[in-house]
């Protein structure tokens, strides 16, 4: 591709979960879902999302911790390396970046601003979209 920045890491994209998309289409619930997924970060995101709309602040947090290193092992096991980009148009991205995000959310609501700071950058470097993209859904 001419103008391509080559030293830019290609970027990363997960597979589908289909197991995991069938049982939250199914209707259960996400802690039937996460016993039988717990490598899934879309699950630990989905219970992060619950748990804050709760107002669990804390048990919300713990989720999206959770959430954000089944991600992170996620996107290593993709070939991530540690920085590129996660695009949030390619769908089974949305689970990593969802608990990125939940954990942002998180560590605003105990006052963790340094992880505030940290997961904003990674979201941004990830795709700058995602931040708006998953605001603007809720």
């Amino acid at each position: 591709m001419i103008g391509a920045n080559l030293l830019e890491p290609e970027p990363t994209l997960l597979a589908e979960d289909t197991a995991v998309s069938q049982a939250l289409e199914s209707g259960r619930d996400l802690e039937s879902v996460v016993r039988e997924h717990p490598e899934s970060p879309r699950v630990w995101a989905l219970l992060a999302d619950a748990a804050d709309s709760e107002g669990r602040e804390i048990e919300s947090y713990a989720f999206a911790r959770v959430g954000y290193h089944r991600g992170l092992d996620a996107l290593r096991k993709a070939g991530w390396r540690g920085a590129g980009p996660v695009p949030w148009s390619h769908e089974p991205n949305r689970g990593v970046l969802r608990a990125l995000y939940a954990l942002r959310r998180a560590a605003e609501r105990i006052g963790e601003t340094n992880e505030v700071e940290r997961l904003t950058k990674f979201l941004d470097g990830a795709d700058a979209a995602a931040i708006a993209a998953i605001e603007n859904e809720r």
